[in-house]
């Protein structure tokens, strides 16, 4: 339980990290500033209350199996991403890692959490995948005419055929070279 009174005193009145412990009656037992100033307002007093009542229903399985690697494991840290209340609705994304506390005798006492809000990353990441798409789909589809306008052309001994494929080229072209100064802007 050392090591988690160091914590507390590292991390007590941090402004980016939660640190909260849970007994083994799987309440909590304490809480740091940070978790108590953004989730006290929404689901009151937090100490003394279970677990659950901050996490999304689906989470809590992920709780127990984590905090059970961690008993299992005592000398190792395993991480968790949890949902938790926003109190509007919605919910916070946090990610954490868990560690079993044992006292003197060596008896479980309870599991220290150290987190931290990954809302606005996951959000982010996502939007940046969905661009990424967007624009993946936009260059692509001009390299895919392009390659088969070029096959064409290989494959062809008409000359008609060879001059409707090079302006078919030259549209393509154009198209994606918009495409590409549109990305950069």
């Amino acid at each position: 339980m050392q090591q988690f009174d160091e914590l507390k005193a590292l991390l007590g009145d941090s402004g980016t990290y939660y640190l909260v412990s849970i007994d083994m009656d799987s309440n909590y037992s304490y809480v740091n500033r940070r978790y108590s100033d953004i989730f006290d307002p929404i689901h009151g007093e937090i100490v003394g209350k279970h677990y659950a009542t901050t996490i999304h229903q689906d989470d809590q399985q992920t709780c127990k199996i984590v905090s059970q690697m961690a008993f299992t494991y005592p000398d190792a840290s395993f991480p968790a991403t949890i949902r938790k209340h926003n109190g509007k609705g919605g919910y916070f994304i946090t990610r954490w890692d868990y560690k079993a506390m044992f006292d003197e005798n060596g008896v479980p006492s309870g599991m220290f959490c150290l987190g931290h809000d990954i809302t606005e990353l996951t959000q982010v990441s996502g939007e940046l995948n969905q661009v990424k798409d967007e624009h993946s789909h936009s260059v692509r589809r001009h390299v895919a005419n392009l390659i088969g306008l070029s096959k064409l052309m290989q494959e062809s001994n008409d000359v008609d055929d060879i001059r409707d494929a090079a302006k078919m080229i030259m549209a393509s072209a154009t198209d994606l070279d918009e495409v590409i100064k549109t990305l950069y802007k």
